[in-house]
């Protein structure tokens, strides 16, 4: 039979009834589907609240879900498919990143007033993305129905109106109560909204959708709104989380650890950022990452990370406020920061940027001492690291505003140096190995990733043998289920026809620099 999605063409808003309703991914799994009958899609997110970030090839921040997205597609991810982002910073407070730089960080309320400025920017960059793609999937944010946020929103029905594009709500039936979310958010919208609004998904179903009975024809009496799938719940589908909901992080429950696995311990910090880098461990059978809170949690793992942070400074109070300043050398043969982590394992910070401190003392594990600067690095890089005395070659990307600069004492092992010429640290303190790198996603190099390993289980007195799994692959092999739940589970001809209703835009002009 012909896919129903073959051919299709036009734009979608995809909206929730919360975070976390599984938006991102059956955006992820629709673009798939779409891109394996040869659509060439692209998808959209207006603004996005996450300390998950993504760098473009051409190294801009977006949001970590959207470059999921893009690879999903088949698609090179670019700073017009999440043209606003927001990095939180504190309770009330994020850092603003527009056409994917740092333009500077604003409370909450100061922000609310400054988003109908982004509008015409926001709607440039989704004309322009539907100029060169045969679809455009957008995804909302939170749930369309905050009235308290309506009158200057500018990520879900806003965008949907003025670009005159059909809407879904998806809906999380796992914790109960779907119906009523559903029913609640189209009765929440002005009638200029509702009437977009042309279908429900119900996502996360255990077990027997017959057990729905009459529920979705009694939906559509009350509403008028058709439901146009029931997606089941998939075991350990999580891909690249935007925010810390996600935890634990990608492949976490897909497989049981192996006997006598690598323990990996992953302190939990507030403002932690970037916790995918993670997820590439989780794949590994020989395994076992852990996320802790407090070091009376920390036992005697093999591994201990202190990961990146959007909140470097308040971080390492609350690191010290834990207890865990005083137990990483010694509770593990090695120790390694990454980013934030890395900055926190120096003798001082210097920030008067990200939280106006001032010098902070460090832990004082590596000789390194960092300076915040306004400029945000945001780049794709290659690097070369030793391991076991062998070089290997890997790939990642940096996000810092906090520049490490390495001293040269005895003791002080350059063990990986990036192609822009820096050498990053490493030292023996005590028993514990510490080491500490500006690189993310430095575990997505199926090769380092084994041979780092290997070194680790080395020093703990372990053996560690990989059974050979490829993260890319796995990833795709993820995206690949979510698709084909999406075509056996959802209404595809129905959804093929939302995407056709979408008016066709005239090219709008595109304010300086915005894409591309």
């Amino acid at each position: 039979m012909r896919n129903e999605l073959a051919g299709a063409s036009g734009a979608l808003m995809v909206c929730g009834t919360t975070s976390d309703s599984g938006k991102s991914t059956f955006v992820a799994g629709l673009a798939r589907a779409l891109a394996r009958t040869g659509v060439r899609v692209a998808p959209f997110k207006a603004q996005n609240m996450a300390n998950n970030s993504f760098i473009t090839p051409s190294g801009h921040e977006i949001g970590r879900a959207q470059g999921l997205q893009a690879m999903a597609a088949g698609v090179v991810p670019e700073v017009a498919m999440n043209p606003v982002l927001l990095k939180p910073t504190g309770e009330r407070t994020s850092q603003v990143v527009v056409l994917g730089k740092a333009i500077g960080t604003m409370s909450a309320s100061e922000y609310h007033g400054y988003k109908p400025q982004l509008l015409e920017l926001v709607l440039a960059s989704l004309a322009d993305l539907r100029s060169r793609f045969d679809v455009v999937l957008c995804e909302g944010a939170g749930s369309p129905a905050e009235i308290n946020l309506m009158a200057n929103e500018i990520v879900n029905m806003r965008v949907a109106y003025e670009a005159d594009i059909p809407a879904i709500v998806v809906g999380d039936i796992n914790p109960g109560g779907v119906f009523a979310a559903l029913y609640g958010t189209v009765g929440l919208l002005p009638d200029h909204y509702r009437c977009l609004v042309r279908g429900f998904v119900i996502n996360k179903l255990r077990g027997d959708p017959a057990l729905l009975l009459d529920g979705l024809a009694q939906l559509e009496a009350a509403c008028g709104v058709p439901t146009l799938g029931v997606l089941p719940w998939m075991d350990g589908l999580t891909l690249d989380a935007e925010d810390s909901l996600g935890l634990p992080a990608f492949g976490a429950v897909a497989r049981a650890p192996l006997a006598d696995s690598l323990d990996v311990a992953v302190v939990r910090l507030p403002y932690i950022a970037n916790f995918t880098d993670f997820d590439p461990l989780t794949v590994e059978a020989g395994v076992n990452v852990r996320y802790i809170h407090h070091a009376s949690a920390l036992g005697r793992p093999d591994l201990v990370i202190v990961p990146g942070s959007k909140a470097t400074v308040e971080d390492l109070r609350w690191l010290r406020a834990n207890g865990f300043d005083s137990v990483l050398v010694g509770a593990a043969p090695t120790c390694l920061g990454i980013c934030a982590g890395y900055q926190m394992f120096g003798r001082a910070i210097d920030d008067t940027v990200e939280s106006g401190a001032g010098i902070v003392e460090g832990l004082g594990l590596l000789d390194a001492a960092t300076v915040f600067d306004p400029l945000k690095v945001t780049a794709q890089r290659r690097a070369t690291a030793s391991v076991f005395g062998a070089a290997h070659r890997l790939t990642g990307y940096q996000i810092h505003h906090g520049r490490v600069v390495a001293g040269g004492s005895a003791g002080v092992d350059p063990w990986m140096t990036l192609d822009d010429g820096t050498a990053e640290v490493g030292a023996v303190v005590g028993p514990t190995q510490v080491l500490g790198t500006t690189l993310h996603g430095l575990f997505e190099d199926d090769g380092f990733r084994r041979a780092f390993l290997g070194h680790v289980a080395a020093r703990a007195n372990k053996t560690f043998r990989s059974d050979g799994v490829s993260f890319a692959a796995a990833r795709d092999r993820q995206i690949n289920r979510l698709a084909d739940a999406i075509e056996e589970h959802a209404d595809c001809a129905r959804l093929a026809t939302l995407l056709a209703s979408a008016s066709r835009p005239a090219r709008m002009p595109v304010a300086s620099g915005a894409v591309r």
